[in-house]
């Protein structure tokens, strides 16, 4: 039972490779995203086998779409932001939209801490897209939007695994499910985009890798995660993707953070932290 959220911990840390790996590919955002997609959801979806047929229904269909339109819109916001600032406001918004889509679901409202911790992240966005500087100002602001709809698409396929996991679904099968469901709607944007790219040795590797591992292996561990850990931990501990994510993009690919970033980061990580603990505090709760 304990080792569910060290395979959480385990997956956020391959997560944040993902935007490191891509931008080292020469290739169009979109064209990636979909690459990717298609080889990680096959292997889950032949990891599930049978199980598909067993989960097979309309929310985890539309949990399968949303997974397609998140890896879209995550690459196209890491070209326009960076890794750093892009992985985590796409995947550090995730807790904050999933305490909106709990409410807006299962009728779970927010707690006044809550409220405050949403306000607080909010800050660190707007801190973010104010670091950037004023010559790449739309450029920042877009990739900061498209962030934050890739965090509520984000939510919405984790809330909605989770579920059918607590209902007693195998993870597999829901994994496989919905990302083999994304990879097929993603079968025709990689014809459109074109594969000539993948000719090249160095993107072929590259795109393996997301694949296999930021795809496959990453979520086939998150979902075993999700069978013991509640979704709000699991949440919190997603939080190590930005965290590799940012020691990524300023270790490996050079990239600065102005003072005014620095401190969005910092604020939109302890805003969402907080946002998580009311949460666990009552799941703890006999």
């Amino acid at each position: 039972m304990r080792t569910g959220p060290f395979a959480v911990v385990g997956a956020a840390v391959l997560w944040g490779t993902a935007g490191t790996a891509g931008l080292l590919v020469s290739a169009d955002s979109v064209a990636l995203a979909a690459a990717r997609l298609i080889i990680g959801g096959a292997a889950l979806a032949l990891a599930a086998g049978a199980g598909l047929r067993r989960v097979l229904r309309p929310g985890l269909l539309l949990g399968a779409v949303a997974v397609a339109a998140y890896q879209l819109c995550f690459f196209a916001a890491v070209g326009r932001t960076g890794v750093a600032i892009g992985t985590v406001v796409a995947i550090g918004s995730g807790p904050v939209f999933t305490g909106l889509l709990s409410w807006i679901l299962h009728g779970r409202r927010p707690t006044g801490r809550w409220t405050v911790a949403t306000t607080a992240a909010i800050c660190g966005c707007a801190a973010l897209i104010a670091g950037g500087g004023a010559q790449a100002g739309a450029q920042v602001v877009a990739g900061v939007l498209l962030a934050l709809l890739g965090g509520l698409l984000y939510a919405f396929y984790a809330v909605t695994a989770a579920r059918a996991i607590d209902q007693g679904h195998e993870s597999n099968a829901v994994m496989g499910l919905m990302f083999g469901g994304a990879a097929l709607l993603m079968l025709p944007v990689l014809a459109l985009s074109g594969v000539g790219w993948l000719a090249e040795p160095r993107a072929l590797l590259a795109v393996l890798y997301l694949g296999l591992g930021t795809t496959a292996l990453s979520y086939f561990l998150y979902g075993r995660g999700l069978r013991t850990t509640p979704v709000a931990t699991a949440a919190t501990l997603a939080l190590a993707e930005p965290a590799v994510a940012a020691l990524l993009g300023l270790v490996v690919l050079g990239e600065r953070l102005a003072p005014v970033s620095i401190a969005g980061l910092v604020l939109l990580g302890l805003s969402l932290v907080a946002v998580a603990v009311p949460e666990r505090e009552l799941e703890s709760q006999p």
